[in-house]
């Protein structure tokens, strides 16, 4: 989590507190260079290419993460609804505004972001 807004952190640290399903940060879950922004919309796993529309996640506003599940990683939207539930407490619990890429049109269940 080295260089995601301190507000991220509070909001990671207490959701992972009260959260009903364990979760952790996937490898460019927090910041990313430019480099490896465009990097993972050259795979297609980014619909932002870091150059002409800059990420969240290139100033430490955004934060993804996976479920932790049976000793393994877990993407499942039941499971990614209950970290959601524990990110949204804990972001009003301290005060902070954050949105849940689950919520998108074009979801995207592990990404959360401050908005302000």
């Amino acid at each position: 989590m080295e260089g995601v807004d301190g507000r991220l952190q509070q909001i990671a640290h207490r959701a992972l507190a009260i959260s009903k399903v364990d979760f952790g940060i996937p490898e460019y879950g927090g910041v990313r260079s430019q480099q490896d922004q465009h990097y993972l919309y050259s795979t297609g796993a980014s619909s932002v290419d870091g150059i002409t529309n800059i990420s969240r996640h290139q100033d430490g506003k955004a934060l993804d993460v996976f479920a932790y599940v049976n000793g393994k990683a877990s993407w499942e939207p039941e499971h990614m609804a209950m970290v959601a539930v524990a990110m949204m407490q804990a972001a009003s619990e301290l005060g902070h505004k954050l949105e849940w890429g689950g919520l998108w049109n074009n979801s995207d269940m592990p990404h959360f972001q401050l908005t302000d």
